[in-house]
């Protein structure tokens, strides 16, 4: 197959062009770097002539209230160019339970990128993930100082990158779902606790202070980014994860 990879350059889509090219497959990696820009559509012509699928794993720059604008602007822009190019699957990796959670810009957003992906012209594929292990970082980075970290116990999911692609790549490159796949970690946490595990790791001795109202998540209620049950569980755990990153 012919696969365009926009936002091939980032931490999942560098991963899956690299996976997509190992099984064969000839795959466009497109990005800003690339001349390809989303917001514009230009270069999108060029990047999409001649290919089977599309995969979308671009970002917003923001997580804000321009997140929307972004994402309706990128998804009409890549949607058109894909009709013109004869694109036959269009894919977009979202976030588990993103439309439950409607109290943060982001999510509202990656939402609407979702309903326009359902609405366009082109069969199509969404695979929702829970949260990265590889965020964990900027996750404790928001709320903390030299000494204390402060989390709320919201429930999460996460998994590996890694798993995160290798699910894609099988999405990608199969018939079109015209619905989502939900894929989530093999074990939930509470945020707070999932800092601790991460600051004893590192040898970090900061404290992780339990705090309600603390950063993004704090926003979210109950376990609507715990994988549902028809959710495909991935199946590295976050402990050998962050042993393999410390070593």
């Amino acid at each position: 197959m012919k696969i365009t990879v926009i936002g091939g350059t980032g931490l999942i889509g560098s991963q899956l062009v690299s996976t997509l090219r190992a099984a064969g497959h000839e795959v466009v990696a497109s990005s800003l770097s690339s001349g390809v820009d989303l917001l514009t559509g230009a270069g999108l012509d060029e990047a999409l002539a001649g290919a089977d699928t599309v995969v979308n794993v671009t970002n917003s720059p923001t997580f804000d209230e321009a997140s929307p604008d972004f994402f309706r602007t990128t998804m009409d822009n890549l949607l058109a160019a894909g009709e013109r190019a004869g694109v036959g699957h269009q894919v977009i990796l979202s976030i588990v339970g993103v439309d439950q959670v409607p109290q943060l810009d982001y999510y509202r957003a990656k939402t609407l990128q979702e309903d326009l992906l359902k609405q366009g012209p082109t069969p199509y594929s969404i695979v929702r993930a829970t949260q990265f292990f590889e965020f964990m970082d900027a996750v404790l980075s928001w709320t903390s100082d030299d000494h204390n970290v402060r989390l709320p116990s919201t429930r999460v999911q996460p998994m590996a990158t890694a798993d995160i692609v290798t699910a894609l790549a099988a999405v990608t490159t199969g018939a079109p779902l015209n619905g989502t796949l939900d894929i989530a970690g093999p074990d939930v946490f509470a945020l707070d606790e999932l800092g601790r595990i991460t600051l004893s790791a590192r040898q970090d001795t900061r404290t992780v202070v339990t705090d309600e109202q603390a950063g993004m998540f704090a926003a979210v209620e109950g376990d609507v980014l715990i994988g549902g049950p028809d959710a495909r569980l991935a199946s590295t755990s976050y402990e050998d994860w962050l042993g393999g990153a410390t070593r």
